[in-house]
């Protein structure tokens, strides 16, 4: 436990954003009693939440700028159907963001942020299952543990510095050879030759309705909905006292949680709290009927292709582009992942797809912000968890609901403090 707070007082909390991260934090804040309103001009689950992998995996934990990531940045950039790119527009924008982000890939700052990382990360189902079993949404999530899957064990051993912070950080990992890797996954043969098996992990089988059905939980319980945008903030001293919007009235309130993603920066400004969020720009491509009998999430490490069966289909993500909020999507790279499925699983029933992109709330030192305003007292800040939201949401909203009740965090959350960019 971590910190010394008032005492509790229940309160009217404004929570902006209905993605996992908003839901959880506003489910948890009415287990203390608060009255909750939801303000997002989309409905629950639409924005980022709706096309993420559906992954559950405390061996999460690594950042995305990684040691000798640099090296391979220029590569990945002049291809625009690689990994990660940028659009060239865009590219005086987000070149500053870059440069901070491979300053946090050197080994002592990846050590360093892979622990806070995984003190988020190590109790997601600890957090998740009392919210799940009040919303009757136990079967959306399910622990079947992941794969990550190499070419060979001579290839893996070039990410093996990566496994071995994951293992010294209390992350499960046992290798996986040939034989016993396609008995465990028959459809991965002759592909994949060595594999490393994360027992602990898990996934959803619709990322989409396990938002819908907790923000449903909340609403049963008396949370309300205001579809309008904010924009601001009443203030009176030290303190938010309501929240304003692009029409009507403002929203009279005992103190706000500001979860809404990518669009968090400018009302975390209003409140004392500059951070340089970038919008990760994420696709997918959800084969609907695939013939494919996966049983684990797997990651194709090599490929950086992470495939989940889910209940609509066989979804495959796993790319980054940088082009801001207003930019249309490229569906090329979503090609792209369904050219790799195809690669990977030559039999794969691509008769039906559907395509889709959205973005990923990213900080450079790949942390969240998680904290308190600088300059309001009762104003918290929940954003920035990248391609983690659906890891971390239930988490950092345990974290948040122990600071506005005032209660010791369970979690250190320094490392994830709002002001730790000045």
């Amino acid at each position: 436990m971590f910190g010394c707070f008032p005492e509790f007082v229940a309160m009217h909390i404004a929570v902006i954003g209905t993605g996992i991260v908003g839901v959880c934090t506003a489910a948890w804040l009415q287990r203390d009693g608060h009255q909750v309103t939801f303000i997002d001009p989309l409905g629950p689950g639409e924005a980022c939440s709706f096309g993420n992998a559906g992954s559950l995996s405390p061996s999460a934990c690594l950042p995305v700028g990684m040691p000798n990531m640099w090296k391979k940045v220029p590569r990945w950039l002049l291809d625009p159907l690689g990994p990660l790119t940028v659009r060239w527009g865009y590219a005086p924008v987000v070149l500053p963001w870059l440069v901070r982000m491979l300053r946090h890939s050197s080994r002592q700052e990846v050590t360093r942020i892979a622990a806070a990382l995984r003190s988020l990360l190590e109790p997601i189902f600890d957090c998740y299952d009392p919210l799940l079993a009040e919303a009757g949404a136990q079967s959306l999530v399910r622990r079947s543990g992941c794969l990550y899957v190499y070419s060979s064990r001579e290839t893996a051993a070039q990410w093996q510095w990566g496994m071995n912070l994951r293992r010294s950080l209390g992350v499960k990992l046992v290798d996986v050879e040939r034989d016993e890797l396609e008995h465990l996954e028959p459809d991965l043969k002759g592909r994949f030759r060595f594999g490393i098996l994360a027992p602990d992990n898990g996934s959803t089988s619709d990322p989409s309705a396990l938002v819908k059905a907790l923000h449903a939980h909340c609403v049963a319980l008396g949370a309300r909905t205001d579809r309008r945008r904010a924009t601001g903030f009443e203030r009176q001293g030290g303190r938010v006292t309501g929240v304003r919007f692009d029409s009507g009235e403002p929203l009279a309130v005992d103190g706000v949680v500001v979860a809404a993603g990518a669009w968090s920066a400018p009302l975390a400004a209003q409140l004392g709290s500059r951070v340089p969020l970038e919008t990760q720009r994420g696709y997918h491509v959800t084969v609907r009927s695939s013939n494919l009998g996966l049983r684990h999430t797997v990651m194709a490490v090599e490929h950086n292709l992470m495939v989940n069966p889910m209940a609509m289909g066989l979804r495959l993500a796993g790319t980054v582009e940088f082009a801001g909020l207003k930019a249309p999507p490229n569906y090329a790279r979503a090609d792209a992942l369904l050219k790799q499925g195809q690669q990977l699983f030559p039999h794969l029933d691509t008769s039906e797809v559907t395509r889709w992109m959205g973005h990923r709330p990213s900080m450079p030192d790949s942390l969240p912000v998680v904290g308190r305003a600088e300059k309001a007292d009762n104003a918290w800040l929940a954003f920035g968890h990248g391609h983690m939201g659906m890891c971390m949401g239930a988490s950092t909203g345990r974290e948040v609901a122990h600071l506005v009740a005032g209660r010791p965090t369970q979690v250190d959350l320094a490392p994830f403090a709002p002001g730790r960019f000045r």
